[in-house]
């Protein structure tokens, strides 16, 4: 098995015992190794295994659309049945793709970053673990625990970047109460991964104004204040803090309700000098600001008031802007996306290693692993024709993707371009630069690049991000790229996310094809655009996930495979299978560089004893029914 497999190399294929485009495998067994996704303790993960030495790119897509994939020159396809965590390949069509709100924010935060208008402190991991000296309550001290901030100047870059008056005083309002929230909530709350809700204040509609001021005044008599704007944001932070907290403490009714949230802020706000020209009340859990009158809050010198009450003098806002203008001259920086075909280049490993050191917290990572894992390739590249639109015009093959920002490498994708999709393997990043969320933005990339290849090459049209594991919260995130597909593991058909999920909430293996027979029965596919995010939230019903956790597990980390990793099952554990010579009969296998089919074996090399025939012939049966009859009458079988 290892001579099989140390052959191979990157571009090996080519230069290989198979012809250019052939396709020749070796060592077909099952294998069990410990599971990367529920960490078990004992060999749970069961997969199909081969090696191979060349590979046509369309025979590696066939056996894509098989639930097939790749690790280096190793391919692996779960035994779904056994495996303790079922794993579908999930496709996206490139064309169809719909931008949620959340994507689109890491594209603009990425824009951001590279126009200058970004501090890199922000998000950046060193910040989360900065506590300020004041919380929400000192007798709630939990768990050690932090939370993630988002300067005023940020959130009012990301919300009212060229707005009027108003809208300028309503984002200054909303700045002041994140401030207020990042004074409470920094430093003994939530955990580092809670990414805390953003405040919205919200002008009060006149009829609700009408019943609030009528309810108010019947209650407590006389005039009363005119109520002008609201924000709900205690109830969000509410919600999140009992989410993140250990069960044991969420019994604290007093302290996580969202009465006592707003009035806390209210407080602090109070304490940090409060809104000029509005009085600031909690009440039923809003925030409430009231005006004494209307048009107060239109006033220019209200505005100049808030703009004063967070800068400290009336000039340092005008200062502020001139000043980050400056920054922005100075700080503006250039993307460059450059695409080459698999090789070992230095400067890609030592950000590997980086990455896997720290976000992976592996202790000793080999050139000869990383080599093993993401530089070999047995796929045969196949380079542009001239005229020819059945090829991109990078070619097919293994490819890696660097993303450089001012000249230094920040980002690596590889992926392999087939005739109908770029399938994404890995991707590992530069960890200083972990708040850009640089695995969603390659990831959209991805797919941008398949829209545009797809206009001089009609044929390849998805993209494909690995497996699906309904099992795994870290691994659910996939399905955010909608509308996605995966593959039913027995008739082989694409079937809808939506469609598949309420049988994988039943059982996490399914016959994903099974969901509906009737047309009229079938469950539309729910396609969710910016405007509804919170829908198709609620519709997954799934547990919340660390964003640098959706980006380090970009795909199957358990199956950086390699000989020393892979272990065949024992030959006595094949009672269930049972071998059809007429099935096997025209496998095409290579005999000391010969091509033979099955059925002429003992007429080229005369009377095979019948124990080693048996076994030969089950082997053989298992190969084919894995990598389906007409794969293996195509791809070439090595019994050396």
């Amino acid at each position: 098995m290892a001579d099989g497999a140390s052959s191979s190399g990157a571009g090996a294929g080519a230069g290989g015992r198979g012809s250019v485009g052939e396709s020749v495998v070796i060592d077909y067994g099952r294998r069990r190794t410990t599971c990367g996704y529920c960490r078990s303790t004992g060999p749970t993960s069961i997969s199909h295994g081969l090696w191979a030495t060349s590979l046509n790119a369309h025979d590696y897509q066939a056996l894509l659309d098989r639930g097939w994939r790749r690790s280096g020159s190793f391919l692996y396809k779960p035994e779904m049945e056994r495996t303790c965590c079922p794993a579908y390949t999930i496709r996206l069509k490139a064309s169809d793709f719909i931008c949620s709100k959340e994507q689109d924010r890491v594209l603009r935060r990425m824009q951001r970053f590279l126009d200058g208008e970004l501090d890199p402190q922000v998000g950046n991991p060193q910040c989360k673990t900065n506590p300020t000296k004041r919380s929400l309550n000192e007798h709630m001290n939990a768990p050690t625990l932090k939370v993630s901030r988002v300067s005023a100047y940020e959130f009012g870059t990301a919300t009212c970047p060229s707005l009027d008056k108003k809208d300028e005083f309503i984002c200054c309002l909303s700045s002041k109460i994140n401030e207020a929230i990042d004074t409470c909530f920094q430093g003994g709350i939530v955990g580092s991964d809670v990414q805390l809700p953003k405040a919205v204040v919200k002008t009060v509609k006149p009829q609700v104004k009408k019943k609030v001021g009528e309810a108010a005044q019947e209650k407590n008599g006389g005039t009363i204040q005119d109520l002008v704007y609201t924000c709900n944001i205690s109830f969000q932070l509410a919600a999140t803090i009992r989410r993140a907290l250990p069960e044991e403490k969420r019994a604290v009714p007093g302290d996580l309700s969202p009465n006592y949230i707003a009035e806390k802020l209210v407080l602090t706000m109070a304490q940090d000098g409060g809104i000029a020209g509005f009085s600031l009340k909690a009440c039923n859990g809003h925030l409430n600001f009231y005006s004494a009158t209307i048009q107060a809050i239109q006033n220019q010198t209200s505005i100049g008031a808030c703009a004063q009450a967070s800068d400290k003098s009336p000039s340092s806002k005008q200062s502020s802007i001139n000043k980050n203008d400056a920054t922005h001259n100075q700080k503006a920086k250039k993307l460059e996306f450059r695409m080459a075909r698999s090789h070992f280049d230095p400067e890609e490993f030592a950000l590997y290693k980086r990455y896997q050191t720290k976000v992976h917290k592996e202790k000793a990572v080999t050139e000869s692993s990383y080599k093993r894992f993401l530089v070999d390739t047995p796929i045969v590249s196949i380079p542009p024709v001239s005229g020819d639109n059945t090829v991109p015009s990078c070619g097919y093959g293994s490819f890696h993707q660097q993303y450089r920002i001012d000249g230094k490498l920040v980002a690596v994708g590889v992926v392999d371009i087939l005739p109908k999709c770029l399938s994404s393997k890995y991707l590992f990043w530069d960890p200083d630069l972990a708040f850009l969320s640089l695995g969603k933005y390659t990831a959209l990339k991805e797919i941008d690049w398949v829209k545009t290849t797809q206009e001089s090459c009609p044929s390849l049209q998805y993209y494909y991000l690995g497996y699906y594991i309904h099992s795994c919260n870290k691994m659910r995130y996939k399905a955010a790229y909608r509308p996605s597909e995966l593959l039913c593991p027995v008739r082989y058909e694409w079937v809808h996310y939506d469609s598949a999920k309420p049988l994988l909430d039943k059982s996490l293996y399914s016959v994903l094809s099974d969901y509906s027979t009737a047309q009229d029965e079938m469950p539309q596919p729910q396609t969710h655009g910016p405007c509804d995010e919170s829908s198709a939230k609620s519709n997954h019903s799934e547990t919340p996930i660390d964003e640098d956790d959706e980006d380090s597990d970009y795909d199957e980390m358990d199956m950086m495979v390699d000989e020393e990793m892979a272990h065949s099952e024992s030959n006595a554990d094949t009672t269930e299978d049972s071998s059809n010579v007429g099935d096997i009969e025209n496998v095409l296998m290579d005999l000391n560089g010969a091509r033979i089919k099955y059925k002429d074996l003992q007429g080229v090399v005369g009377p095979i004893e019948r124990k080693h025939l048996s076994e030969l012939e089950r082997q053989l049966s298992r190969y084919a029914k894995v990598v389906g009859k007409e794969l293996s009458d195509r791809m070439v079988y090595s019994l050396s």
